[in-house]
């Protein structure tokens, strides 16, 4: 795949490097799209890094990616079985495309990590933690996956389907 040339790639990507963990990123990256608040996409997203609160589960590149196709694509309707059905379809297939893209969907896996659970305070953002850390690489690809799924799937762009 070819995420260099995604605009949404690089957007995630430089959302990240200015400290945004890395759902927050990707969904930042979409928010001409998605609609909603900055503030807010921050804060609703801010759980979900380190996968998921330095847990080191879920990649919060890939946390981030299925936050932004909820936004986009979800049901909210809790009766709408067809909605769900297709939304966690929708679900499985970009998660299967960054896995085959990454070897993984898990954070400690990307990283390389032996133990599960990390400390909470995640680590200072310098010269040397984006050379050592393949997560901006991460974030352009969730993103730059989710762009191309977008591409494929057009949007209702009406204002009123907006968050």
């Amino acid at each position: 795949m070819n995420y260099e040339g995604s605009k949404y790639g690089q957007r995630a990507e430089e959302y990240f490097k200015e400290g945004y963990n890395c759902t927050q990123a990707v969904v930042l990256a979409f928010s001409d799209l998605h609609g909603m608040d900055a503030k807010a996409a921050a804060r609703l997203s801010s759980s979900f890094g380190g996968g998921m609160g330095r847990l080191r589960e879920v990649c919060g590149a890939v946390s981030g990616m299925f936050l932004v196709a909820g936004m986009l694509y979800g049901y909210g309707d809790p009766k709408d079985f067809q909605g769900k059905k297709e939304h966690y379809g929708r679900i499985q297939q970009l998660a299967k495309a960054y896995e085959e893209e990454n070897g993984s969907i898990v954070c400690r896996e990307l990283l390389g990590l032996a133990k599960k659970k990390d400390v909470p305070t995640p680590e200072q953002r310098t010269e040397e933690y984006y050379k050592k850390r393949p997560c901006g690489k991460l974030v352009r690809i969730a993103a730059a996956i989710m762009e191309q799924y977008i591409e494929g799937h057009p949007l209702d762009t009406a204002e009123e389907n907006k968050i």
